[in-house]
């Protein structure tokens, strides 16, 4: 059973936490911009390494500390974030395994490598946490779940979750439930925007101006959802109030039952899912 941030205790983060980021990709910045904003950490917390011009200089830009030297991220932060493609976690976590003491906290957000693989290449006991993110994380609005290593100490998911609440929300659950949470959260950013174009499209098919039908569709697809979380209602149900006998929306529901619209979701995370699986023995 996961558990949700939205009804856990805060946790304060000490103000001689620091923060190291292993990359400083798109995700990575997300998640600082995201931990500086919310006041969670000052810049002067945050640690970041990158070899790629670019991506150093736009998470030097949020005032953190950089470095091309991954070494020099893990020695000065407690708290040290994988944030690097999957193919290359392994060659990284070789070469920082020699600075990995106790005291530190691996967090990991690289899809689809396990638990266990890291915990192979760092010292034994190594306190290691992965979380599955999602891409709405860049405008604070990610869903996250986060999964424990054996060797976490008390308090660890409660510090990962209070950062992770800086770029949405998060749950706690198994490293086995990750695979089906990348079909759904991990992936489903992509099958929403697909839906919004869809919808726009058919806006426009039926003479609204482009600009006005895609912003009337994301829109709508955002008031949905806080329904949903907001509501506490099923969607099912909130569907049915929406449906009244003889309208419009009912007939557009029976169109998308004809089309296999529920089905093609369902598919879509399985496969999500199953590819999820595939990577996993991969890593």
């Amino acid at each position: 059973m996961m558990s949700t941030n939205s009804r856990r205790k805060r946790c304060d983060i000490p103000a001689t936490t620091m923060v190291g980021f292993l990359g400083g990709g798109r995700m990575a910045q997300a998640m600082a911009r995201g931990i500086i904003s919310s006041g969670l950490l000052q810049p002067a917390q945050i640690w970041a390494s990158d070899p790629n011009p670019p991506n150093h200089k736009l998470i030097q830009s949020l005032g953190v500390t950089t470095t091309s030297k991954n070494e020099e991220v893990v020695k000065n932060t407690q708290v040290i974030i994988i944030a690097v493609k999957p193919n290359v976690v392994k060659s990284l976590l070789k070469e920082v395994s020699p600075f990995i003491t106790k005291d530190k906290l691996i967090v990991s957000i690289a899809a689809g490598v396990r638990i266990s693989t890291i915990e192979e290449l760092l010292p034994p006991e190594s306190r290691v946490i992965r979380v599955m993110p999602n891409t709405p994380a860049l405008v604070q609005a990610g869903a996250s779940v986060l999964a424990s290593g054996s060797a976490v100490l008390k308090g660890d998911n409660d510090l990962v979750a209070e950062l992770l609440s800086g770029i949405g929300i998060s749950e706690e659950g198994s490293e086995a439930n990750l695979d089906a949470v990348t079909g759904v959260s991990g992936s489903g950013p992509a099958y929403a925007f697909a839906a919004i174009e869809a919808l726009s499209d058919g806006g426009v098919k039926m003479g609204l101006p482009r600009a006005l039908s895609t912003k009337l569709a994301a829109q709508t697809l955002l008031g949905a959802a806080k329904m949903v979380l907001e509501t506490g209602k099923h969607p099912g149900q909130l569907k049915d109030e929406v449906c009244s006998p003889g309208g419009t929306t009912i007939h557009a529901m029976h169109a998308l039952e004809k089309a296999g619209f529920r089905a093609a979701l369902i598919d879509a995370v399985e496969a999500a899912a199953k590819h999820s699986q595939f990577l996993g023995k991969l890593s």
